[in-house]
């Protein structure tokens, strides 16, 4: 799979993902297998990515985040506590989610998101 199919299945899995904390129902409609594999791990290990985000907070608190956002934390943080991947690259994905869904001219998005993401992706290193 390259790329630019896994970047359309995180795009779907956070599309789902959000959908999903909206609803409480799951549809995988449109969703290839990968992003299937993120929602699936997601849905099964949220509870300890929400710790995760949650330690990895400053003054702020999930609940207080855009559940958009929310959802591309947690597929993001989900592939990182994989260590599959590259950090760079998730988190670097998951920034240009952030443009194409939350981020408004002001950037502040992009930031936040970004440094949330550097804070986990080093917590999670650290285990």
């Amino acid at each position: 799979m390259d790329l630019t199919n896994r970047t359309k299945s995180r795009s779907k899995a956070v599309e789902k993902i959000y959908a999903y904390d909206m609803t409480g129902e799951m549809d995988f409609n449109e969703a290839d297998d990968y992003a299937v594999e993120l929602i699936n791990g997601v849905i099964n290990m949220k509870d300890e990515i929400d710790e995760i985000i949650s330690k990895n907070l400053f003054n702020y608190t999930i609940k207080r985040l855009n559940l958009v956002d929310l959802a591309i934390i947690r597929v993001a943080t989900y592939e990182l506590m994989q260590k599959t991947l590259d950090k760079k690259v998730i988190i670097n994905e998951a920034i240009n989610l952030t443009k194409i869904y939350t981020n408004l001219d002001d950037d502040k998005a992009k930031a936040f998101n970004n440094k949330l993401l550097d804070n986990i992706a080093k917590d999670i290193e650290s285990r």
